[in-house]
């Protein structure tokens, strides 16, 4: 029963991206371009990239639909590219996020394509995997003296200011978000299974 409930039986996804051929390039593109646009609109309607965290969403997908190596690339050229067109994340705090997106990106690709987990687990793992990750760099910042914090707390002193009050301070201010990703994600990736189900049914009585 347990085992029902954890591991995907599923034959249609991840559908891996290993590079290839330009269809894995071009696909993704899309999900950069995706995962950059979309804070960019968030921001036009004021839903504060932090709260709301737009940028994981298509970053934890790609990881889901496409393997470990599409959430990892996805994961590192999303902060990236988006510094590069508006600057945003800010310097300060663009190699954690990196860090720490790509990691999600990573997990959700690596728990789905090599463990087999369904979707709402393996988007559990990477979730955790991802903030693990923020934690460290934040503590190895902090041995350095200084704490950068996606929440724009720079270099603040006292009790409150240690990796793990920013790690805390980080969940509590986007737990919307992350209660929007564990509410579309599965139910996205479901419909994409379906899709594929019987696109290849489809196919199949031709």
């Amino acid at each position: 029963m347990l085992n029902r409930l954890v591991i995907s039986k599923t034959q249609y996804l991840p559908l891996v991206l290993k590079y290839t051929d330009i269809r894995s390039y071009i696909f993704t593109a899309v999900f950069v371009s995706l995962a950059v646009a979309t804070p960019w609109i968030c921001h036009q309607f004021y839903l504060a990239g932090p709260i709301f965290l737009p940028m994981h969403f298509f970053v934890l997908v790609a990881g889901l639909l496409f393997g470990w190596r599409a959430g990892l690339i996805v994961g590192i050229f999303t902060p990236l590219v988006s510094y590069a067109i508006s600057g945003m994340p800010v310097i300060t705090i663009l190699p954690q996020i990196v860090v720490e997106i790509s990691v999600y990106g990573l997990m959700a690709g690596i728990l789905r394509e090599k463990f087999n987990l369904r979707a709402i687990w393996s988007l559990l793992g990477a979730m955790i995997a991802g903030r693990l990750a923020l934690l460290l760099v934040v503590s190895i910042l902090c041995l350095g003296g200084a704490i950068y914090s996606p929440l724009s707390l720079y270099a603040r002193r006292g009790p409150e200011a240690n990796p793990l009050a920013v790690l805390w301070s980080v969940i509590m201010l986007g737990w919307p978000g992350i209660v929007i990703q564990l509410a579309l994600i599965p139910g996205a990736d479901r419909l994409a299974e379906k899709f594929l189900e019987r696109t290849r049914l489809a196919r199949s009585k031709r």
